[in-house]
């Protein structure tokens, strides 16, 4: 059995190079979602993947339109991790040091983000669980983020793939798992 893993294709819509207030960060990330995106070509290892999930947020699901030609199921569970600024609604800082402490924040579990590390892994675990129940190669198309913990997930559960940080736009990432 065989998964593979996709991170959406790049989006349009480029980062800030100005400093920006937390209103302004939340603006771009509603733009960042609603942005197109750069197809590209996706080698799919020559592998007859019978089966396709996928993020519902448009540019996961244009992604996955273009790496499979069947039916797609697509599931809010597969979305990027839903993250809030931590800093006062005018405080001006870089993009980077905004997203930097969104993720700390994140990390550390902070009463400020929506969604804790815990509730994720545990929903995450069990969006994996349906996946994986077909028995069939499978794609899934995501968000670097998510795909970070889908792939811990994967190794847990015996499969064996290769090894990424931050996962690259409209690359396929194959995980296998030999035998029961």
């Amino acid at each position: 059995m065989r998964i593979g893993l996709i991170r959406h294709f790049k989006v349009t819509r480029g980062y800030p190079n100005t400093r920006v207030s937390s209103e302004e960060l939340l603006k771009w990330m509603e733009e960042y979602d609603a942005s197109e995106v750069e197809e590209s070509e996706i080698d799919l290892k020559n592998i007859d993947w019978k089966r396709c999930f996928s993020s519902d947020m448009p540019r996961a699901a244009t992604t996955a339109k273009k790496a499979f030609g069947g039916d797609i199921t697509y599931l809010k569970e597969l979305r990027e991790i839903n993250l809030v600024p931590i800093f006062p609604p005018n405080r001006r800082l870089p993009l980077k040091l905004h997203l930097l402490s969104i993720r700390m924040a994140w990390l550390f579990n902070h009463k400020s983000q929506p969604v804790s590390k815990l509730d994720l892994q545990k929903q995450l675990s069990g969006t994996l669980d349906d996946i994986l129940s077909g028995n069939e190669d499978t794609l899934i198309v995501s968000h670097g983020g998510v795909m970070m913990f889908l792939r811990k997930e994967l190794m847990r559960r015996g499969f064996r793939g290769p090894e990424f940080k931050i996962a690259n736009n409209g690359q396929l990432y194959v995980f296998e798992k030999r035998g029961r």
